[in-house]
């Protein structure tokens, strides 16, 4: 990577005002002026927990994995999407309902599951399918695999119809697919992992790390290149890609040889140019940190012709990102925090609520987090 690139790299991460401990119902978060620009100012609430145990069982299956949620405004309903490779059932979405409103997270309960089908009209067979993401679109249910590097199983976005039938399939840019090798193409468990749907209608799609050829995934000292690609929604095509800058790890071990990791594991537009991420960092022997990120993606590069960020001598302006709330920094105490859905409760609240994928671990629980929106970017 170029001293260059690295200049052009650089963020600001402005602090939230808290005004209680946020284990309070009621405990207010703001970030005044995210990039300095009043306009894009975020205020949440805090509307509290609700915990679903792993092994819970729907009409004889597993219930967990949930790494992608949506809100359904049809029925007051969700879609939350299991990352189960078809092995304990075949690959699925359910359907949640959710009891907030503003006086807090009430709970979850379990309306159905339904299968996705793959396009030969059946259910995916084991391992040849990792569901990561999923969101409404104007046509249909719009889903992401996030694919499989070690066994160079490309990753994929597509239209499902509600009962679970393929419609169609987004294209994919050249240089996502893995490659034997690995010079370029998606990182193993680092790829297809976030899909947010603008109000034009514009799907983008994240992958949790930098490619292969985009340099390295992150470290306690260094970053990531995360590729975000900006899809024409109504035609599957794309449009243009842009440099999210992935923060370094931010927790070592409490091992020497123990495991950590970082990434973005989830996106959410607020408006066409505007988007919510989840950072989600896991530090064995610490537990998870989750961080919620505001991007603007105004006046960043479209870097869909630049092949390799590392070996690029262009300019290159990333999005701009600032940060938004820190969750063990308020004081909760988060899973795997994977999906993250708007939603206008029952009583006309706008809320936000995040999911967490247990990985069908007895360790972990699939766990639910709710606040209120006070204020957002106008």
């Amino acid at each position: 990577m170029t001293k260059r690139f690295l200049a052009t790299a650089a963020f600001v991460l402005l602090s939230s005002t808290v005004t209680a401990s946020a284990t309070d119902i009621g405990a207010t978060f703001e970030t005044a002026c995210p990039f300095g620009d009043c306009a894009a100012g975020i205020s949440l609430s805090y509307l509290g927990e609700f915990v679903i145990a792993t092994g819970q069982m729907e009409n004889g299956v597993e219930f967990g994995g949930v790494s992608g949620l949506d809100f359904d405004a049809t029925t007051g309903h969700y879609i939350a999407i299991s990352d189960d490779r078809s092995d304990k059932a075949p690959a699925r979405f359910y359907e949640l309902d959710v009891d907030v409103d503003a006086s807090g997270l009430k709970g979850v309960s379990i309306v159905k599951h339904v299968t996705l089908k793959d396009k030969n009209g059946e259910p995916f067979a084991a391992k040849t399918v990792d569901p990561e993401s999923i969101r409404f679109g104007k046509d249909g249910i719009y889903w992401g695999s996030e694919g499989d590097a070690k066994v160079l199983l490309p990753p994929f976005i597509r239209v499902t119809a509600p009962e679970g039938s393929f419609l169609r399939e987004f294209k994919r840019p050249e240089g996502f697919a893995p490659t034997l090798d690995k010079s370029t193409g998606i990182r193993d468990n680092l790829a297809f992992e976030d899909l947010a749907v603008a109000p034009s209608g514009d799907v983008f799609v994240g992958v949790e790390a930098a490619l292969n050829q985009d340099g390295p995934k992150p470290s306690l000292t260094t970053g990531s290149l995360s590729r975000i690609i900006r899809y024409d929604g109504a035609t599957g095509e794309p449009k243009a890609q842009y440099v999210y800058p992935v923060s370094p790890i931010p927790q070592a071990t409490a091992k020497a040889d123990g495991g950590n990791d970082n990434g973005m594991s989830e996106m959410l537009a607020l408006d066409d140019h505007r988007l919510l991420a989840v950072e989600r960092s896991y530090a064995e022997g610490v537990g998870n940190n989750i961080k919620i990120m505001m991007m603007d993606l105004a006046d960043a590069t479209d870097i869909s012709a630049i092949a390799s960020l590392a070996k690029n001598d262009q300019r290159v302006v990333p999005v701009r990102k600032c940060h938004i709330l820190d969750l063990r920094a308020i004081g909760l105490i988060p899973d795997n925090i994977e999906a993250m859905s708007l939603c206008k409760a029952k009583d006309g609240t706008d809320v936000l609520i995040l999911g967490s994928d247990n990985n069908f671990s007895a360790a972990q629980k699939t766990q639910f987090y709710a606040f209120k929106i006070l204020r957002r970017p106008q």
